[in-house]
């Protein structure tokens, strides 16, 4: 077996890389392909934002032969570990045939990385962006996940276990199923919290109408961190390389933006499915794979809601019942079906609560790891 440190500017080796799971998923129905320019972007040292203040390697495991067997990223998040006070390490984008020793192999040399840029611990899979989906899926694999949410086979569990890791955390995922309402008490507590709080929501009708938001997305999700730990505050450049994503496949009403007279206090993001069309065309957009997607756009029934927050002088006041009945309004307007929550941490009763009491049926469990170096 052979470990090789690929150069970011050698085309075969990123595409060697990058096309390692469309063979290790090929009959894996439930899989969703990550769009082809944001899998190669996370490739890409000089537009992507993330090494305008960071770094990273990219490891590639191969037999004898020259066949690869597994991959994985190891990301020196030197902003994350500034604002933290940490000296951490991630790692991402691990994927690996069922071999303990192919997996070994491939940790060992992130372990080495980590330690030779004086880092003294490593936790994951955790990406590049605050989009990025984080942790390991050990639980759910009959349900496809949520567009730009992690999907593993059952084994990875085994082997990122045995290569030392110990569990730090879960994350619960699922669905608001079809025909569920909001109970009328939910309507009444939102009517309640938006009168003696005069709360309102701002709703976009249009995309130009959501454009015009961009320019606060940086803000309002650095201010929503406040009291947390563990994340990490979006840069200018990452805050628009997030806006663009967000504008390229949202429904601007299903973006809820909750705000005390012109101060923005909290925001729902939800966007429409797109992951059936996803699977069609392989997440290539080009030449007629963008057709497929912006069809799925406005034929979906399910949503992906994946994306919340309140500043801290806020939390607590039921502006999460306000926003969610304005989403439940715009989902019954809009002919959706089905709702996908994603990824809320299991340390979080009170929203784990929340949601329950809002229809949520968590059914899909992700894990993160953490091992001393």
């Amino acid at each position: 077996m052979k470990i090789l440190e690929i150069d970011t500017e050698n085309r075969r080796q990123v595409r060697d890389f990058l096309d390692l799971p469309f063979r290790i998923y090929a009959d894996c129905p439930q899989w969703v392909p990550p769009l082809e320019m944001d899998a190669r972007r996370m490739l890409d040292r000089t537009h992507h934002p993330f090494f305008k203040h960071s770094d990273a390697a990219f490891f590639l495991a191969s037999d004898t032969n020259g066949q690869i067997l597994g991959r994985v990223a190891v990301l020196d998040n030197q902003h994350y570990n500034e604002y933290n006070h940490e000296k951490t390490a991630f790692f991402y984008l691990f994927e690996c045939v069922n071999e303990v020793n192919t997996c070994q192999g491939l940790f060992d040399a992130v372990f080495n990385w980590a330690r030779n840029r004086g880092l003294a611990n490593i936790k994951g899979p955790k990406g590049f962006t605050a989009l990025d989906g984080m942790g390991l899926l050990i639980k759910g694999f009959e349900y496809r996940p949520a567009l730009g949410i992690p999907y593993n086979l059952n084994y990875y569990q085994t082997l990122v276990e045995n290569a030392g890791f110990i569990p730090e955390g879960n994350m619960v995922s699922g669905y608001i199923l079809p025909g569920y309402r909001l109970p009328e008490k939910v309507h009444r507590v939102a009517e309640r919290v938006r009168e003696r709080y005069g709360l309102t929501v701002e709703r976009f009708q249009t995309r130009n109408d959501l454009r015009k938001f961009v320019p606060h997305l940086k803000d309002l999700y650095n201010n929503s961190l406040e009291g947390t730990e563990g994340n990490t505050p979006l840069t200018d450049e990452e805050a628009r390389v997030m806006a663009d994503q967000i504008l390229w496949f949202a429904n601007p009403k299903l973006i809820k933006i909750l705000k005390k007279n012109d101060r923005i206090v909290g925001f729902l993001l939800a966007y429409p499915d797109i992951s059936a069309a996803i699977q069609r065309t392989k997440g290539k957009l080009f030449p007629l794979g963008w057709i497929d997607i912006f069809l799925e756009l406005r034929r979906t029934k399910w949503i992906n809601i994946n994306g919340a927050g309140i500043v801290g002088d806020f939390r607590g006041l039921g502006g999460t019942a306000v926003l969610f009945s304005e989403m439940e309004k715009s989902i019954l307007e809009g002919g959706f079906e089905r709702a996908d929550m994603v990824q809320i941490g299991t340390e979080n009763e009170k929203m784990q609560l929340e949601m329950r009491a809002l229809g949520v049926e968590f059914c899909k469990i992700h894990r993160g790891y953490f091992q001393e170096l």
